[in-house]
């Protein structure tokens, strides 16, 4: 895992607010940030000029914008061609986290950057963090979205580390709906599950205190809720959707989009980053 911190930039305010974010994470994690436009220029006629002075500028007052934030935070900025998804990815690869705003101004992007959230979560070598706008809530816990499955595997400790940065507790759920539970089922397996799927972790960690909890209901609607009192949701980028068989894929998209707080998604099984 490279000691970095990436961040989308586009100069919306949404992108500003997430470089802000970065910079803090890159503080807290004692690491580089790097701010990152990605340039997918429109199709023009070959003799029309690249003029990149301003877009050169839209980057460096966003990294002037990081320094502000956090002076002790070495900051570095690049403008890279290709679509925004594609840049992205390839900076993840040697990235500690990746964070974007939930919208933007398209602009010279070709696209909103709220609307390739989705995509670059789901191709992230490593974690993303999705910054909701407003002001940063430093109370609460950290919203643990546990599945079971292999891949919620990199969503749990990734949970746990950022616990222990922040000094926070985490709040463990595993939503259930015993109506789809298989015959014979009861509330016991959905708790075995929860707690073998924290158990190493929590072992690891043992300074980080959880609450568990197994709530039964339609598993966006309660995780969207219970974010209200969240500082951070953290959920993987896909798997069996516990005993629903909701693809956590479809979760985590509606947590982007409708979270009351920030949301980290970390890619796990053949999403995840090779060492």
């Amino acid at each position: 895992m490279g000691n970095s911190v990436v961040v989308g930039a586009d100069g919306s305010a949404a992108s500003l607010m997430a470089v802000e974010t970065a910079a803090l994470e890159a503080r807290r994690r004692g690491a580089d940030l790097r701010v990152v436009y990605a340039l997918n220029w429109p199709v023009r006629p070959v003799y029309a000029p690249l003029e990149t002075t301003v877009l050169h500028r839209l980057v460096a007052d966003a990294a002037d914008r990081a320094r502000s934030v956090a002076p002790e935070v070495t900051v570095s900025e690049a403008m890279l061609p290709g679509d925004s998804v594609s840049v992205l990815e390839n900076e993840s690869r040697s990235a500690e986290l990746l964070v974007l705003g939930t919208r933007g101004t398209g602009g010279l992007l070709g696209t909103l950057l709220g609307s390739t959230a989705a995509s670059v979560t789901a191709h992230s070598r490593c974690p993303v963090m999705v910054v909701r706008e407003g002001p940063a809530d430093d109370a609460g816990p950290v919203l643990l979205c546990v599945d079971g499955s292999p891949a919620g595997e990199r969503a749990v400790e990734f949970a746990f580390a950022e616990a222990e940065l922040r000094g926070a507790e985490i709040d463990a759920v595993h939503v259930w709906l015993p109506d789809y539970a298989p015959a014979g089922t009861g509330v016991e397996s959905a708790e075995r599950l929860l707690a073998q799927a924290l158990a190493g972790q929590a072992q690891r960690r043992p300074n980080v205190t959880v609450t568990r909890e197994v709530l039964s209901g339609e598993t966006r609607t309660v995780l969207i809720e219970r974010s209200r009192t969240a500082r951070l949701v953290v959920a993987g980028t896909r798997g069996r959707g516990g005993f629903t068989g909701l693809l956590l894929g479809s979760v985590s998209q509606a947590l982007l989009h409708h979270a009351h707080c920030s949301v980290v998604v970390a890619p796990g099984g053949t999403g995840a980053r090779e060492s």
